[in-house]
């Protein structure tokens, strides 16, 4: 499955990899771009293995909101 993020407070290079890295970590995440920019990040996962509820932790975890 694959399901568009769109996260606030990205701002930097950083930010990227801190996001990246913390989905990467997930059991079921099999892919993670992240577009600076737009601040949309784009994940593929086994829907078996990670819920987007996972997906939104790891990423409030490390400071940062999704837009619902």
């Amino acid at each position: 499955m694959q399901i568009t993020l769109e996260v606030k407070g990205m701002t930097c290079g950083h930010c990227e990899s801190s996001v990246k890295g913390a989905l990467e970590e997930l059991d079921g995440i099999t892919g993670v771009e992240v577009n600076l920019g737009s601040g949309k990040v784009d994940v593929t996962y086994d829907d078996a293995k990670a819920s987007v509820a996972d997906m939104r932790e790891a990423i409030e975890d490390q400071g940062y909101d999704i837009v619902a």
